[in-house]
């Protein structure tokens, strides 16, 4: 369903000011979310070692607490693979889009 003029014009007013509005850009750009990934990978990487130390130092005390240890460092294991498969998602749309010689999210607009 097509829309109608003042839907467009009201779409076209909003693009114009996401265009000028710096901090949205910066948060939106590949490197804004690069930026993030790579700070939750790396806090997920601290945490995944402390936990495994932790859980080393458990298994002398009690089992259940070290097997507690185990599950934490896997949380930690599991977010930095969930934050990996995105920043590679973004970095292979990254490359098609360089391919085909269209800037980043200029493929999503739609033909005016």
């Amino acid at each position: 369903m097509p829309l109608s003029d003042d839907e467009q014009r009201i779409l076209r007013q909003i693009e114009e000011q996401l265009q000028h509005d710096e901090q949205f850009a910066t948060k939106v750009s590949p490197a804004g979310l690069y930026r993030h990934s790579r700070r939750v990978v790396a806090w997920s990487v601290l945490g995944a070692v402390a936990s495994l130390a932790a859980t080393v130092l458990l298994l002398a005390m009690h089992f259940l607490l070290a097997f507690a240890g185990f599950l934490v460092m896997l949380a930690f294991v599991l977010v930095i693979e969930r934050q990996l498969r995105a920043i590679s998602k973004a970095g292979i749309k990254d490359v098609v889009s360089a391919l085909r010689g269209t800037p980043f999210g200029a493929q999503r607009r739609g033909n005016d």
